[in-house]
């Protein structure tokens, strides 16, 4: 399973934590049809598709970018003894899995200088803390965090209403320590990494560009899930907080990047996870990147 991927001036390492069928695609992707998935079997299963359990299978997963200036961490995953009631491999979990990753890429946490958040849902935030002696503490020791303003506005107001767990866990303790930047989702962070606003999933989600006078490489976080909403851009995921706004953002990315040179670096599909965008009929397809 390839892991590490060199572009420019710059060392992509996956940091993989989990790779499973995770939930019933039909349940997933509530606007596929039985009869459209069945008709892209062939190439869907078994890396995107479990046909024996009829779930979507889905990459959990970091980015770490080694630019000339620093180490970034984009999206920090599931992470241990978190609160997921609903998702039993991921609840209370303890495993070594994320950090033997990191490790494997030849770094530590304290070797993290920036953590982008490209939303705020619980696998995307989850390494951000670590529980020592019962607290909540950033795990990156010397990272700035950074999240959208308004997003976590979002997510604020509706904890204040409804406790969120990982508002709790993993974001309310990195704001408490004076480690985070809440930006605008079009921030510029250096000449080598900058935000793209791309919301839909979640109201002021991001994707994060990275490269030297243009977009080398480029990270979804959750704008797509599934090669096969590639394929078909119009399919929404079942938690897209707006969907018409998310099938729109998910076409106007494919199209800026399909048949350029950029790295296109998917947050959830099935290893290598990583490829160049090509047309597909009135779609797409994530050519993956040769092992």
């Amino acid at each position: 399973m390839r892991t590490s991927f060199s572009v420019n001036d710059m060392t992509i390492h996956r940091i993989v934590e989990q790779e499973a069928g995770f939930t019933p695609m039909l349940d997933f992707l509530p606007t596929l049809s039985k009869e459209t998935l069945g008709e892209n079997l062939a190439w869907l299963a078994p890396g995107g598709y479990d046909s024996a359990s009829g779930n979507v299978v889905l990459c959990f997963q970091s980015y770490v970018v080694k630019t000339p200036h620093h180490n970034i961490l984009v999206d920090s995953c599931i992470g241990n003894d978190k609160n997921f009631p609903n998702r039993p491999t991921w609840n209370k979990k303890d495993d070594s899995n994320w950090m033997t990753a990191l490790k494997a890429a030849g770094l530590g946490v304290e070797d993290i200088d920036f953590v982008m958040c490209t939303h705020l849902h619980g696998d995307h935030v989850g390494w951000n803390t670590r529980l020592e002696n019962g607290r909540w503490v950033p795990t990156f020791p010397k990272a700035r965090y950074l999240f959208s303003k308004k997003e976590y506005t979002y997510w604020s107001e509706i904890h204040q209403k409804t406790p969120l767990d990982q508002i709790t866990d993993s974001v309310l303790p990195i704001i408490e320590a004076n480690r985070a930047e809440l930006v605008t989702s079009d921030h510029a962070l250096n000449d080598h990494i900058r935000l793209s606003p791309t919301p839909g999933h979640t109201p002021d989600h991001f994707a994060v560009c990275a490269g030297k006078g243009g977009d080398a490489a480029v990270f979804t976080g959750d704008l797509i899930h599934s090669p096969i909403q590639a394929r078909y851009p119009d399919l929404v995921m079942r938690v897209d907080t707006d969907r018409d706004q998310a099938v729109q953002t998910r076409r106007n990315f494919f199209e800026r990047y399909c048949d350029t040179d950029t790295l296109c670096c998917t947050m959830h599909f099935p290893s290598p996870s990583v490829g160049h965008i090509k047309r597909w009929g009135d779609g797409f397809r994530l050519e993956y990147a040769k092992s």
